[in-house]
């Protein structure tokens, strides 16, 4: 059978491709698909252990078994990184086109109703200051340290990324009893101080749009397949932790 590995952020820089076709014997797994992947591209081995998996756009385990045709995504440590119905008001996007912090009001006409008495909004910006590296990339980070960032890049694996978001979305209304919800993430290049996120809450009561607000937040930055590099004068750092492929257990 032929497979398709679909490769981003640290792994795609390492490998020099965003792509590798595959054949593999009939009954292969994903772990078979690693394997082989990394018999091509040496350098990517030493980030297995923060690797992530995902077929055909969902999250997957290492044992699942690969049909002829099969897209096969090696998720690297991610950023922390459909659309609205009438019956749900719910808006998930990723952006390329820059975005302010007028999206915030944008998204409450978009999402409230004479119900609601609570608005929650998010704003996520680039800082000058860094974060923590992604796994591999210490060394990286060392040479830069001191220095300030300048712009942060994104990359997202766009079809899953809005399936991840939509999910999240859904144990919202689930936990939070709140319905109304929008969570806009950017791609591409984002310069200092300029805005990468928005969420915004929507409910009849503040409580709920607070947690609903405060769970797209951190849910998205450790699930969503969206990959964050921060760029300095003479270089870049990819940043991030092992995505996480559901809620958390002890989310509430």
């Amino acid at each position: 059978m032929r497979i398709r590995i679909r490769l981003f952020a640290i792994q795609r820089e390492l490998a020099g491709t965003r792509e590798v076709a595959l054949d593999l014997p009939d009954g292969s797994d994903i772990a078979a698909a690693w394997d082989a992947l990394v018999a091509l591209h040496p350098a990517i081995a030493p980030g297995r252990d923060s690797v992530r998996f995902a077929r055909n756009a969902a999250y997957a385990d290492a044992s699942t078994v690969l049909a002829d045709g099969d897209e096969v995504a090696m998720i690297p440590p991610v950023s922390g990184g459909a659309g609205d119905g009438p019956e749900r008001r719910r808006v998930v996007e990723i952006r390329e086109a820059p975005f302010d912090s007028g999206i915030l009001a944008e998204l409450t006409d978009r999402l409230a109703t004479p119900g609601d008495g609570a608005v929650v909004g998010f704003l996520g910006r680039t800082r000058i200051t860094p974060g923590t590296p992604a796994p591999g990339q210490e060394a990286e980070a060392a040479r830069h340290a001191g220095r300030a960032v300048e712009a942060l890049e994104y990359e997202a694996h766009e079809p899953m990324a809005v399936a991840v978001l939509d999910a999240i979305a859904d144990e919202i209304a689930a936990r939070f009893g709140v319905e109304r919800l929008a969570i806009v993430h950017r791609s591409g290049i984002v310069p200092l101080g300029e805005a990468s996120i928005a969420v915004v809450a929507v409910a009849a009561h503040r409580d709920a749009a607070f947690e609903a607000a405060r769970y797209a937040i951190d849910e998205t930055k450790a699930r969503a397949p969206i990959w964050k590099a921060e760029s300095f004068a003479d270089g870049h750092v990819w940043i991030g932790h092992p995505a996480r492929s559901g809620p958390r257990e002890d989310a509430s």
